[in-house]
């Protein structure tokens, strides 16, 4: 059998100034036929699952498209039209198929289309008929719309934040994909979705509250009947009616009971609804508590999380460090201008030089420091592990390590890099154990990488785009009434 495989994944945060751009997929990845291939199935992403399970299940594997942008703005128009022209030319070279795998990402937004893995989905649902079985992955941070659902036969969400799971659950899908075109199964889909947007301080799911939520629906899975099920937590950081929780639930040939078991997860999120309100820890108490932990101690920068989006180039911390003189403590900045200067300054130079704080004025004014080049690198690296996001090959552009006469080192990056692989650091010279503080940009997917050497995770409630105080955010367009910004009502799915 002859099984296509599409991949469109971006995380949209409708709270970014600037778009995202077809520049940023070319960037990053944006490959066709046999490249997709190439480029992902010695990874740890989805896609390279559904190429294992569809290689040992002897049935051939199609690839079509697969396309990737870091976490950005919301996606112009042009760049958007431009994609689906490519998707959808290359689905019509692809001959006959007899099922698709796809691997939407669920929290993507462009300026046509707010839900754009609805819309897209939708389109080749159109194209290929009903008959054609569609099963998909979909992102833990999805912002699942009843669109999605109607289009496909069947989506799995990852069950690990960090996401150390994707390939795992691109196998899942390619194996239902393969019973059903063997009618073995047939696979019928329920969602359910709570008015709730489940913070992104609590979306840890080794840590409590979701990781009883996620026992509860690993007991459902005792059900012989139920395939598989997805809690879906969402990604607030996108304005669209679709953002929110959402439950997926999935079984062979039973309607009723796929909603009747979506039903009872999304009950469950709805009655914990206040454990999953975010905890907010201010900077000046965060560094209190690091002060008396043994280190390394790394502090999460939730303000300016590139994995949701943000710029990178927030100094909020950065300036507490500089201004407490605290030694042995370690930020990543991405500033390219500042890398410029450093290499003009030349390994072992030292430089007066602004850090950061030059995208907008809600991340932190530029860091004034003069400081020493300790090292100058072209910014690329691997990781061998499984690690949030599934990629192996990195490269933040080049790349220079400086370090202020107090003990703050600073990594300046070129291109915008998520902290997801401590060889980010060890790559560039730089040995984390060596630190009493790390700050990692993100919530929860540094962790994986970062508590090889961290005892402790302190979560920061700094300001920015991706602020975990997510009351504070300007929404136009999200569901009302919708927990936490409204509590005095009641919903029954």
């Amino acid at each position: 059998m002859r099984i296509g495989i599409i991949a469109l994944l971006q995380e949209s945060n409708t709270f970014v100034g600037q778009p995202t751009t077809l520049a940023h997929f070319e960037q990053e990845l944006l490959v066709v036929g046999d490249q997709v291939r190439q480029r992902l199935a010695g990874t740890h992403h989805e896609v390279a699952g559904m190429f294992h399970a569809l290689d040992d299940a002897g049935e051939e594997a199609v690839p079509i498209f697969a396309a990737r942008a870091v976490p950005f703005g919301v996606i112009q128009k042009d760049a958007i039209e431009r994609l689906l022209s490519i998707m959808f030319a290359e689905l019509e070279k692809a001959g006959q198929l007899d099922g698709i795998l796809v691997a939407p990402h669920g929290a993507t937004v462009s300026e046509p289309y707010p839900d754009v893995d609805g819309h897209w989905l939708g389109e080749l649902r159109r194209r290929v008929g009903r008959e054609i079985p569609i099963i998909g992955t979909l992102d833990a941070h999805a912002n699942l719309s009843p669109a999605m659902v109607a289009a496909t036969d069947a989506l799995i969400a990852y069950r690990t934040n960090p996401h150390l799971d994707q390939r795992a659950r691109g196998i899942d899908a390619a194996r239902m994909l393969v019973d059903t075109l063997r009618g073995k199964l047939h696979p019928t889909m329920a969602a359910a979705f709570p008015p709730l947007a489940i913070n992104i301080e609590k979306q840890h799911t080794a840590e409590e509250p979701c990781l009883s939520a996620y026992r509860f629906a690993d007991e459902q899975l005792n059900n012989e009947k139920l395939l598989m099920n997805s809690i879906v937590l969402g990604f607030p950081y996108a304005d669209v009616a679709e953002m929110g929780s959402s439950v997926i639930a999935v079984t062979d040939d039973d309607r009723d009971l796929a909603q009747k078991l979506a039903n009872e997860l999304g009950e469950y999120l709805w009655t914990h609804r206040e454990a999953f309100a975010g905890f907010f820890l201010s900077v000046d108490d965060a560094l209190d508590k690091a002060a008396g932990l043994r280190g390394p101690v790394c502090l999460l920068d939730m303000g300016d999380n590139v994995g949701g989006g943000s710029p990178g180039d927030g100094t909020i911390l950065a300036q507490a460090l500089y201004r407490q003189k605290t030694p042995k403590s370690f930020v990543c900045i991405c500033d390219s201008a500042a890398v410029a200067q450093a290499q003009a300054a030349g390994e072992g130079g030292t430089c007066q030089i602004a850090v950061g704080g030059k995208t907008d004025d809600r991340h932190g004014s530029p860091l004034q420091c003069n400081a020493t080049v300790v090292g100058l690198f072209d910014g690329r690296f691997e990781e061998p592990q499984p690690r949030h996001g599934g990629f192996t090959q990195m490269d933040q552009g080049p790349t220079a390590v400086i370090r202020t006469d107090d003990g703050l080192t600073i990594m300046l990056t070129s291109r915008r890099t998520p902290p997801f692989s401590l060889r980010q650091l060890t790559a560039h010279g730089i040995q984390p154990e060596d630190y009493q503080i790390l700050v990692a940009k993100g919530v929860s997917a540094p962790v994986a990488a970062y508590k090889e050497v961290c005892k402790t995770f302190i979560r920061v409630n700094t300001p920015g785009c991706t602020t975990a105080d997510i009351e504070r955010l300007a929404y136009q367009h999200r569901r009302r009434p919708m927990f936490p910004w409204e509590r005095d009502f009641e919903w029954k799915p």
